[in-house]
């Protein structure tokens, strides 16, 4: 179902999570999957996937997507695993981001099931997905990433951990004794806040990276061997500002993050022995902004308690900026914006509303806006989270 009615955006009172959200059912993703249409693309392009993270029975929506960017549903995959939500969290449910991973090189899609401690693996071809494998994960897999054959899973249970597997052909191998420990406190208070956000590969691959969010407000650097294990203890480096979220890297491989605690976005340069030297820090005045995609050369922070995404540019020296446009805002969003995702050719830009359970359309302008283009309604009580294009 589309509706090109859009909620107006809901302040959340300085943070996404404090304001009651209450959620509907929505029936009709239960039960058996759906076949896909006659007429689904069949392409590498042209798709965006979606995680229900149903505490039922988790699944993966698949999306065709049209050349102007609208969307339309083909599928329902089931993960094999449930998904689950933090204790406290409101509109993001596993206060993460890359919950759901794509790998474009290797075609492969995967998705943690935090409910049951497991990550699910899926072929794409096109929008359809194939060759389902559920391998163990841990405790409370929240986040994803891979380089080359290697992929790493992010546990944010306990005092958060990560570990790793290798991509064989008959899927992926878990690779003994790569786990890491994080040292998080368990017993930190409220748990959304204290679970770390995101793992990531450096684009060389030579480090991983994870961040901490309030639970030290590090950004933790191992090293990565040539056997896929890790060096035994991470480089931590405190943020600029607290609470560090989501990231992406810049073309010269520098770190772009969300940083929540005062909103703003903060970038670093990761050194070789895994310190990271601040280099520049911009508020954007919005509440809660913890996810960011580089689509077309702009970076989007979803920004969860405002109902809005702002835009920002980096310079070649490393520099954060808003865009000039819109005192930095590029769209407004349905309630409670998370997880978001930009289209291969960085046209179009999908954002998540966990607050109404929309995904809501953009497409991409010359000066950094987004323009509507509708949303995808109707996901209201599966506890979205997690969203890839390709």
């Amino acid at each position: 179902m589309r509706s090109t009615t859009r909620a107006s955006a809901l302040a959340l009172g300085g943070s996404a999570v404090v304001a009651g959200l209450s959620l509907l059912a929505f029936p009709a993703l239960a039960g058996a999957q759906v076949r896909p249409s006659p007429g689904s693309t069949r392409g590498i392009a042209r798709a965006v996937f979606v995680q229900t993270n149903a505490k039922t029975g988790n699944q993966i929506l698949a999306y065709s997507r049209s050349s102007s960017g609208t969307l339309a549903f083909v599928h329902a995959y089931n993960t094999g695993g449930r998904g689950a939500r933090a204790a406290g969290a409101v509109v993001d449910p596993l206060a993460s981001q890359g919950s759901l991973y794509y790998d474009p090189t290797g075609a492969l899609l995967i998705a943690v099931n935090a409910g049951s401690n497991t990550i699910s693996t899926f072929r794409v071809h096109g929008d359809v997905l194939r060759n389902r494998q559920v391998v163990g994960a841990g405790d409370f897999p929240v986040s994803i990433t891979s380089h080359g054959r290697l992929v790493y899973v992010l546990d944010g249970g306990g005092r958060g951990a990560v570990r790793g597997y290798v991509a064989a052909k008959g899927g992926l191998e878990p690779i003994a004794g790569s786990e890491r420990t994080l040292g998080l406190d368990p017993d930190a208070t409220p748990r959304y806040l204290n679970t770390p956000g995101q793992v990531g590969f450096t684009p060389d691959g030579a480090r991983l990276v994870v961040t901490t969010k309030a639970n030290g407000s590090d950004i933790d650097v191992f090293g990565v061997r040539p056997s896929g294990r890790l060096s035994k203890a991470a480089v931590k480096t405190v943020s600029a500002e607290p609470v560090p979220f989501g990231f992406v890297f810049d073309p010269r491989g520098r770190l772009v993050v969300t940083e929540a605690g005062i909103g703003d976005v903060s970038t670093y340069a990761i050194h070789a022995n895994g310190s990271a030297a601040h280099i520049s820090t911009k508020p954007n005045g919005q509440a809660a902004p913890c996810w960011v995609a580089s689509v077309g050369g702009w970076y989007y922070v979803d920004n969860a308690g405002s109902g809005d995404v702002s835009a920002y540019e980096v310079s070649s020296s490393g520099k954060a900026s808003l865009i000039a446009a819109n005192g930095g805002i590029a769209a407004t969003t349905d309630t409670g914006p998370t997880d978001l995702a930009g289209s291969s050719n960085g046209k179009f830009v999908y954002v998540e509303a966990g607050g109404t359970g929309a995904v809501d359309e953009f497409a991409v302008n010359a000066n950094g806006t987004l323009s509507s283009l509708g949303s995808i309604t109707g996901l209201s009580g599966t506890g979205i989270e997690g969203i890839v294009a390709s």
